[in-house]
């Protein structure tokens, strides 16, 4: 008999590993070789494997002996080769199967409803809009129950029949060797019953394509990638079932002047070679409108002055981020004869004063103020 591998490795965790750690491990793989997902050939015995593994480490008593004795400390008393009903294997995976197969849980034998499908919409917002805050008016193509039929999908005058397939539970028991689950009926898909005369308006689909007007709200702060959800502006769920959320994506455009990077904004502002020695009070433009900025003198090019609480406010709570502005001595392209002369007369003190003792001295500690 080959030797049974070590349950860690199977689930990809650490022997140390949390409640919480292997039940993403095993949500994740069974999600990946369920065989109802996965056709392969070697999708089943790899399911069963990592089912065994997970049944194992999730019970603390169980996972204690293996870590101590490994697979034969468990004394047979690991793996249950087979459940007494299919409700049981239901409440020892419950939490899992809810979600890794799109339908709800079981209780007392009664099928629960399925939620209709989210939509995502993008939105393009300037710069500005997302800094401040905006409304925005959508047009959201999603679907509505067919009000032809009423939302059955059957022809006026007949109705949806039961299911031959699964009784109109909406499930069917698969067996997957010593391994029964329950799963959505192919026949009817989970709705429990089929469609004989089918609407001539939605072609049994039960609902038909609209266009929904909704008016939104961006928060200010609102930054790329990020989420508005609204809760059940999604699909309609089936058979009456709850519907789905929509989840607004933000987009935001680029500004030609300013840079975000999470609360902080960064731009640069021109100033002349006087302005640099001289100093001087120059405009500065936020988000907000534009602010004076006092440059002392013997500033050097390149340096950043901070803008306290000129930045971006935060989507959630009053923290709001500062705005970093940073000078850049502008050097023109093109002089007039004065302009020319003036400055071929500074170059000349400069020259004699690049000769002063200790002049280099003092430059560099003007330059690293």
């Amino acid at each position: 008999m080959a030797e049974k591998p070590d349950y860690y490795e199977v689930l990809g965790v650490e022997r140390g590993a949390a409640a919480e750690d292997l039940k993403r491990a095993y949500r994740k793989l069974a999600l990946q070789y369920h065989p109802d997902r996965n056709p392969a050939p070697e999708a089943e015995a790899r399911f069963k494997e990592v089912s065994e593994a997970y049944q194992v480490l999730s019970d603390p008593q169980k996972r204690e002996a293996y870590d101590r004795f490994g697979h034969q400390g468990l004394g047979g008393a690991g793996y249950q080769a087979g459940f007494q009903n299919v409700d049981e294997i239901f409440s020892h995976f419950s939490d899992l199967f809810g979600d890794l197969f799109g339908f709800g849980g079981m209780a007392g034998g009664r099928r629960m409803g399925r939620r209709g499908a989210d939509i995502e919409y993008p939105v393009e917002v300037d710069f500005l809009e997302a800094v401040l805050g905006c409304s925005q008016d959508l047009v959201v193509p999603k679907h509505a129950p067919c009000a032809a039929c009423g939302g059955s999908g059957a022809k006026a005058g007949s109705r949806p029949v039961t299911c031959g397939t699964c009784g109109g539970r909406g499930e069917v028991v698969q067996a997957q060797g010593f391994f029964r689950i329950r799963a959505p009926c192919p026949s009817c898909r989970g709705e429990g019953t089929v469609i004989k005369d089918l609407c001539p308006d939605c072609r049994g689909r039960r609902v038909v394509p609209v266009s929904e007007k909704l008016k939104i709200t961006l928060p200010p702060g609102v930054d790329d990638e990020m989420q508005l959800r609204l809760p059940g502006k999604g699909e309609p769920g089936p058979a009456g079932s709850p519907p789905g959320d929509l989840y607004v994506t933000v987009r935001v455009r680029p500004h030609p002047d300013f840079k975000r990077q999470g609360l902080e904004i960064y731009s640069q502002v021109p100033m002349s070679y006087a302005q640099a020695c001289l100093g001087s009070t120059l405009k500065v433009a936020t988000v907000e409108g534009e602010v004076p900025l006092e440059i002392p003198s013997g500033t050097p090019s390149g340096k950043i002055f901070r803008l306290r609480e000129k930045g971006v406010p935060a989507v959630r709570g009053r923290e709001r981020g500062d705005h970093l502005v940073q000078v850049v001595v502008a050097v023109p392209k093109v002089l007039t004869a004065e302009e020319e002369g003036l400055i071929r007369k500074l170059a000349v003190l400069q020259d004699e004063k690049v000769q002063e003792k200790g002049f280099w001295r003092d430059l560099l500690d003007r330059l690293s103020r």
